[in-house]
């Protein structure tokens, strides 16, 4: 799993404290996993912190479905010919991979492993690119050359890599926020590299309030500019950007993006600058997020309104600045 795609801002003040004979507390928990931070806030019940309990359940996310560990089920999958063992976690992010794939034509993909690696922005080194080599990289993408049974995965082509970076971190929040709820928090805010999720209300009793990055073309930046802070409860948030992952080819100067597309094998080239997307669940938003990157502004407003389901912010460039496109629904969630 890599670094995070854009971090919205929180919006609010947590203490801890003690209320009533319950003994009900609020508590917060912060720390490193997956490449990035995370941060949980959460009214604890019996007042007991659960911060062991949610780190546990997200190593064995990271343990599952990180490429940066040789020894995890998806690195297994990539070194194997053949196919490999899985677990619940792997399962689960798989077959909404799968899905999600065949509803956005392609356009999220996990098996994109080889060409982001070529390209520089996945797990190996960067490759010599040419029109040949993109060619032969792109013969091996498709979630049809892979097969889910019982326990394991089995490789209709040795080629074959996933790349879960673009779903497993909105996955990681959905488990920590279900690990929150057996026991038995109802008000909590889950973050990590920026995913969310947010269930029920904050200590004050109001929704969660969570900021937006406006899109600042500098990865270097530490001031961070809101484009819009949003309330949520009940529902998950994923932005993806490629304005702060890049690189610039020494030879051309050329800057290339890191969101790469399945289809044509190329980074994309086109005025999306960052796609927000509200859902029931996190990983559903991650992963759309990433392809409504690919598909561009008109496409992904499209997308959209095939799935009422969701909500969508699409940040984009013109020649005169920065411009926004809004489902409708998602305007019900601004609040500035």
């Amino acid at each position: 799993m890599k670094l995070l795609k854009t971090t919205p801002v929180f919006l609010f003040s947590v203490l801890l404290f003690l209320s009533g004979c319950n003994k009900s507390a609020w508590i917060k928990n912060q720390g490193e996993v997956f490449g990035t931070y995370y941060h949980i806030i959460y009214e604890s019940q019996d007042g007991k912190d659960r911060h062991q309990e949610v780190l546990q359940a997200l190593k064995s996310v990271n343990k599952s479905l990180s490429t940066y560990d040789s020894t995890s089920v998806i690195s297994l999958l990539n070194k194997s010919e053949n196919g490999t063992q899985t677990d619940l976690h792997f399962r689960n992010v798989f077959q909404t991979g799968k899905k999600i794939s065949a509803a956005t034509n392609g356009a999220f993909d996990m098996t994109v492993a080889p060409l982001v690696n070529a390209w520089g922005f996945g797990f190996t080194n960067k490759e010599e690119i040419t029109p040949e080599k993109i060619e032969a990289l792109k013969q091996l993408v498709g979630m049809n050359y892979l097969r889910l049974t019982d326990d394991s995965i089995i490789k209709t082509h040795p080629g074959v890599m996933l790349d879960a970076s673009a779903i497993a971190k909105g996955y990681g929040v959905d488990v920590a926020a279900q690990t929150l709820s057996d026991f038995g928090c109802e008000n909590f805010l889950v973050e990590i590299g920026g995913e969310i999720v947010c269930s029920g209300l904050n200590s004050r009793g109001d929704h969660w309030k969570v900021g937006i990055d406006k899109p600042i073309d500098d990865p270097t930046a530490s001031d961070r500019e809101l484009q819009f802070i949003i309330q949520l409860s009940g529902k998950a948030l994923a932005t993806s950007g490629n304005y702060r992952q890049f690189y610039i080819d020494e030879k051309t100067g050329k800057k290339y993006a890191h969101t790469i597309d399945p289809v044509s094998g190329m980074p994309v080239e086109h005025s999306l600058l960052s796609a927000s997307v509200i859902a029931d669940d996190c990983m559903t938003a991650d992963a759309y997020a990433t392809a409504c990157m690919v598909m561009g502004v008109e496409k992904s407003m499209e997308l959209m309104q095939k799935h009422p389901e969701m909500e969508g912010c699409f940040i984009y460039s013109t020649e005169e600045g920065m411009e926004v496109s809004l489902t409708v629904g998602f305007k019900k969630y601004i609040t500035n």
